[in-house]
């Protein structure tokens, strides 16, 4: 045993030595700060951009009215598994609307996106077959392939003329998976030509929308809705619901029989027990919000545009992006770590991303922005980031910009 503690002890200063130590903090975002974009740490309050509630409606005065009148009627736990007396009325109800926002003919619940993606790559794929997959998809797909037993075969990202020689290549290929919106770098994959290349040669495409849904095409459709694809095209798409919706937990929407042959064969869903029936009523009425008050995603829109002009003058470099997740990459994680810190210092918090989570050399301050923030606030940022970047520089801890 002391040998193992002992193991344990180099791991950690393996990965204090390398800068890539993550830190629980305990943090607080409440109505009574008076702001969905405020978030108390330790006593303090910093303006959030590290939030992926970008339409603030986990702060709805009526979704949280709704979480408490059904919680009141419902009770707080849903008692068991779906297939075993756990999924009532709420869930049925939230279903039947999810299918309808996205356009599909049903939607199964489950209970997070990670326990989502490996139900749906595990469900559809196997031995002897291969999965591909954008080289930056998040790891909950990446995950589901190698728990699938096929083989992980991933291309170049965002490039659709890459995902097709592999297609071409690997002729036992059964799946394309990708994120819609890339959930570190803010781009949005090629759909349209991947699911092109996916129907010509009998793929099943699997789109994880978990950053797209409720922000981006026809009333927050997604990324999906954006280029105009339908069932027959993105036969598997995956949306969260605790990003824009502002709740927790996660659905694969599709035709009939996917969904069926989903709720037959996803252990995911088999074996765990069903979302809150309250959670699922406080989700109903976020939807709602989401399609009726169209202005959080105008607005959003306009603190997107706001902050990367502000960059712009300012000379900050952030990352080709026109969604809610704007990174700065800076390299080397001490560097970013330095920056998080000097923001926080500051009075924001910003998310500091460095590897595994994404490639070596690429550590960097992942920059989300919500509906909620204010054009003050973002101003404010962009100073502080501007400070702090020259101060960094000026100690020659990163080079200038070209």
């Amino acid at each position: 045993m002391r040998r193992r503690t002992d193991a344990l002890g180099a791991l950690l200063a393996d990965i204090d030595q390398q800068q890539r130590r993550r830190v629980q903090r305990v943090s607080s975002r409440s109505p009574r700060l008076g702001s969905a974009a405020i978030s108390e740490i330790d006593g303090r309050q910093l303006v959030n951009f590290c939030s992926n509630d970008y339409l603030g409606l986990s702060q709805h005065p009526d979704v949280i009215a709704a979480l408490r009148d059904a919680a009141t009627e419902h009770g707080v736990g849903s008692g068991a598994a779906h297939l075993l007396g756990g999924h009532s009325s709420e869930h049925q109800k939230l279903e039947c609307e999810l299918a309808a926002f996205t356009g599909r003919e049903r939607a199964l619940l489950f209970s997070t996106g990670y326990m989502a993606n490996l139900a749906a790559v595990c469900s559809f794929a196997g031995r002897e077959e291969v999965v591909l997959q954008d080289r930056l998809n998040h790891a909950s797909l990446i995950d589901g392939a190698t728990l699938s037993g096929a083989r992980l075969v991933r291309y170049q990202h965002a490039d659709a003329a890459a995902a097709l020689e592999r297609i071409q290549t690997h002729k036992n290929a059964c799946m394309l998976a990708t994120d819609g919106v890339f959930s570190m770098d803010g781009d949005i994959a090629p759909l349209a030509e991947l699911a092109s290349a996916c129907a010509a040669h009998e793929l099943w495409l699997l789109v994880d929308d978990a950053h797209g849904l409720g922000v981006v095409g026809p009333e927050g459709r997604g990324s999906v809705a954006a280029v105009g694809l339908d069932s027959a095209q993105v036969p598997l798409l995956m949306g969260t619901l605790g990003k824009a919706l502002g709740c927790f937990g996660a659905f694969i929407a599709g035709d009939e029989n996917v969904i069926e042959v989903l709720l037959q064969r996803s252990r995911p869903y088999i074996y765990t027990t069903a979302l809150p029936p309250a959670l699922a009523a406080a989700t109903r009425v976020a939807l709602r919000r989401c399609q009726d008050e169209g202005w959080r995603r105008e607005r959003l829109q306009t603190n997107i545009a706001r902050l990367r002009s502000n960059a712009l003058q300012a000379g900050i470099q952030l990352s080709p992006s026109n969604t809610a997740i704007q990174p700065l990459i800076v390299g080397d994680s001490g560097v970013a770590l330095a920056l998080g810190n000097h923001l926080a210092a500051a009075g924001f918090l910003v998310g500091v991303t460095r590897p595994p989570t994404v490639p070596t050399g690429s550590a960097r301050l992942r920059i989300t922005l919500s509906a909620m923030h204010d054009a003050a606030q973002i101003d404010a940022l962009t100073a502080a980031l501007a400070d702090g970047l020259r101060t960094l520089r000026d100690n020659a801890s990163i080079p200038a910009a070209p």
